[in-house]
């Protein structure tokens, strides 16, 4: 993905980046980010020396047909992760092993906290679960990343994307030895998270939400669904009222 798509988003969109010296030449870590557009997993390895490896919906891996198939073929070859979300006990704990074994490889780990991307923009709070238990599992550094406009390149649902220039701001690593041995506290997979999330934030500059991104996006599409069936109730009325008048005539 590097030699082949790597140098021509670089040439083509000319993403700039901050913060490149707090990722180890060598070493595990975690890079934490935000999770804007589908093309976030494709411009922060693209700038990066070393290879990322993320985790990915199953999906990706899995759908029919010739796309499907070049697909999968796709995000395997870049070496992604699939995750079953189907059973969210079993996805988590999947993520959360995959994590583990890129980390005691010595690799760096790609994770979206939010765990899908933002609806609108903004920064959601953080799922304790995949980023908090490999980190405290492991004692991996973990290093915050914030992407730029990425949505503005690539919104949802897009697939030809805008020839912009994105960002990539790139934090100091957080170090949470302190909390080794306590991945089964709830309390501390919170405090980790949210500490993320705030530096997360800072880099960002975006508006934090607290709540999750995905009950966000339920909020989002039951609203549609509800100004939608409002607009159809008005029509329905309107036209009632104009076969009601044709008959008065």
């Amino acid at each position: 993905m590097k030699f082949s798509i790597g140098g021509s988003l670089k040439l083509a969109f000319r993403p700039w980046v901050e913060g490149l010296e707090n990722i180890p030449a060598e070493g595990p870590a975690i890079l934490a980010s935000n999770h804007l557009s589908f093309s976030d997993s494709f411009f922060l390895p693209a700038v990066l020396d070393r290879k990322v490896t993320f985790i990915a919906k199953a999906e990706y891996f899995t759908s029919p047909g010739v796309k499907g198939k070049l697909t999968a073929a796709f995000f395997k070859g870049v070496g992604q992760l699939p995750v079953d979300r189907s059973g969210a006990r079993g996805a988590g704990e999947a993520a959360i092993k995959s994590g583990i074994d890129v980390i005691e490889r010595g690799e760096l780990f790609g994770i979206y906290p939010e765990g899908t991307r933002s609806p609108d923009g903004r920064l959601y709070r953080g799922k304790p679960g995949g980023l908090a238990r490999v980190a405290l599992a492991t004692g991996a550094p973990v290093i915050p990343v914030a992407m730029i406009d990425t949505e503005k390149i690539q919104p949802p649902g897009k697939v030809v994307p805008k020839l912009m220039r994105p960002g990539i701001r790139i934090g100091k690593p957080l170090d949470f030895s302190r909390y080794h041995g306590m991945d089964g506290d709830r309390f501390i997979l919170r405090s980790v998270t949210d500490e993320v999330m705030y530096e997360i934030m800072k880099l960002s500059g975006q508006e934090y939400v607290d709540i999750y991104a995905t009950a966000a996006k339920r909020q989002i599409a039951d609203a549609e669904k509800a100004e939608k069936a409002a607009r159809t109730d008005k029509a329905d009325k309107a036209d009632k009222a104009e076969q009601q008048d044709r008959v008065a005539e």
